[in-house]
This record gives C-alpha cells, sequence and structure tokens, in this order.
C-alpha cells in the first residue's frame, strides 16, 4: 500500500485539485478553492519527491493557511461589487402613483408609477381616511398584496 501511495500519489492529488476545483464552481465560497490550492501544494511536494505522509500535512497546512489569510479578503472585495439597486418590495417605498379606485377604509386601487396596478388602503399615519380618484398618492409600506399610501401633498412616512 506505501509503494502505491508512493507511485500514484500525483495522480490522486491531481484528482483532489480537480474535485475541489469542481466543488468550488457550484459553492463559490472560495474555501474548496484554497483546499484546491493547497492540494496543488501536496502535488508539487509529491513530484518533488516529499513522503506521502508530509505531502498531506503540507496539503492541510497550505489550505487551513490558506483559508484565514486569502480568503477573508477575497469575500470582502467580491461582496463590495454588489447591485445597489433596490429589488421587490423595496423597490416599492416611496413610489407614487395615482388612486384608480377611490381610497376607503376597506380599500382601492392604484396604478404606481412603474405601470403596477395595487390593491391599496390609506395608511394609518395619514390624516384622511378617504382619497379620491386620480389624486397622487405615495407608497409608505407594503403588506402583503397591499400596498399602504398617503396622499403625494402631504408625505408621512
Amino acid at each position: 500500500m506505501v509503494e502505491f501511495l508512493a507511485s500514484y500519489a500525483w495522480t490522486i492529488w491531481l484528482a483532489l485539485v480537480l474535485v475541489f476545483l469542481i466543488v468550488e464552481m457550484f459553492s463559490l465560497e472560495f474555501t474548496f478553492l484554497m483546499i484546491s490550492l493547497g492540494s496543488l501544494g501536496g502535488l508539487v511536494s509529491s513530484l518533488v519527491g516529499v513522503p506521502w505522509l508530509l505531502q498531506i500535512v503540507i496539503a492541510a497546512v497550505l489550505s487551513v493557511l490558506l483559508i484565514f489569510t486569502i480568503r477573508p479578503p477575497l469575500l470582502r472585495a467580491l461582496r463590495r461589487g454588489g447591485d445597489s439597486a433596490k429589488s421587490n418590495i423595496d423597490a416599492l417605498i416611496g413610489l407614487e402613483g395615482v388612486v384608480t379606485t377611490r381610497l376607503t377604509g376597506s380599500g382601492g386601487h392604484v396604478k404606481l408609477s412603474n405601470g403596477d396596478v395595487w390593491t391599496a388602503r390609506v395608511s394609518p399615519a395619514a390624516d384622511s381616511a378617504d382619497v379620491d380618484l386620480g389624486q397622487r398618492v405615495l407608497v409608505t409600506a407594503i403588506d402583503g398584496a397591499t400596498a399602504f399610501v398617503v396622499p403625494a401633498e402631504r408625505t408621512v412616512l
């Protein structure tokens, strides 16, 4: 068994490098990339002629060292360039709209500036309980499929 490991250690290391790179492609967290680079250190030490037990130690130490030193700055650099555009509900808060069905205490409809028509209610922060047809409103909150709005003349957030 020892002769087999000594003879074919480079192929085992090469297979490990490839497997860890493939796993990294699915995880995208740089952990398996660092383990792959540590395994690459094991491959190089195998080609130099280092005993197989020491190859494992070299690969493990190199992997741990890379995980704790190189991975955190790479993750920070990756996340720094994130998309700052609002999406989903966050993108709707603050949008203006026009009342298409009179808003009463039980609800109504508004057409937002992005073209969506929403079921709407007057926000509890607003003074008036009713908003007339055609009046401009501002979205202050979203609850499920209901937009809470206030008249645009007086914006209360």
